[in-house]
């Protein structure tokens, strides 16, 4: 049965946090809101618990996962960023953009792309996840909550927990999310002199990054 945290979207309770994150670092894969639609989370470094979360994705190696991070900071630990990157990372962060860019050794090479050697990275813009992501003190490795079959994520917390209450450790319940995707740009282009590629049109104006 998977633990049903309800939190305050913008003030959320620490103590509830606390046992979400252990819950990730026993290894579970959690339902987290962010500033797009609910997410799946695992620990970066569990690699049962990311075969997990593909499992109740219903998503295989190929998938792009992603990182949430706290701030750049944290984020350039974890991919290689020249100075044409950063500064559409600066203008993007925090937001409802998911960045595709070229993995460091940090990154385990089972959730970057097994082609490309990429990574999704983000820096949600969400109190709650924002708070969780500070208590963990490291990245989380996620993916959209579509169910497999759906093409639309799950945006409501307590349908989140009917459908999924035996296959999750825990759903954190701040209410409703957007309901929209991230918009996702691929950076990985401009490391070698080429341009931002748009490869999906969300929730993120891509006309505030001037592309």
């Amino acid at each position: 049965m998977a633990q049903y945290f309800e939190v305050h979207p913008d003030n959320p309770q620490q103590r509830l946090l606390k046992q979400a994150v252990a819950l990730l670092e026993r290894g579970g894969v959690v339902a987290v809101p962010t500033d797009s639609s609910y997410a799946l989370a695992c620990h970066l470094d569990d690699k049962a618990a990311a075969d997990r979360l593909r499992q109740i994705r219903g998503i295989d190696d190929k998938h792009h996962l992603t990182l949430l991070c706290r701030d750049l900071s944290e984020l350039a630990n974890y991919a290689r960023v020249d100075n044409r990157q950063y500064r559409l990372l600066k203008l993007a962060t925090p937001g409802p953009y998911t960045f595709i860019l070229e993995a460091t050794r940090e990154v385990p090479r089972r959730v970057s792309h097994p082609q490309r050697k990429t990574i999704g990275l983000r820096v949600p813009d969400h109190p709650a996840l924002q708070a969780l992501l500070a208590l963990h003190g490291a990245p989380l490795l996620a993916t959209t909550l579509i169910p497999p079959g759906d093409t639309e994520p799950l945006n409501d917390a307590q349908q989140i927990r009917e459908r999924f209450e035996h296959q999750l450790a825990g759903v954190i319940d701040a209410g409703p999310c957007a309901s929209e995707p991230t918009t996702v740009i691929d950076l990985s282009p401009m490391g070698t002199g080429g341009q931002a590629v748009l490869i999906r049109q969300g929730r993120g104006d891509v006309g505030a990054l001037g592309l």
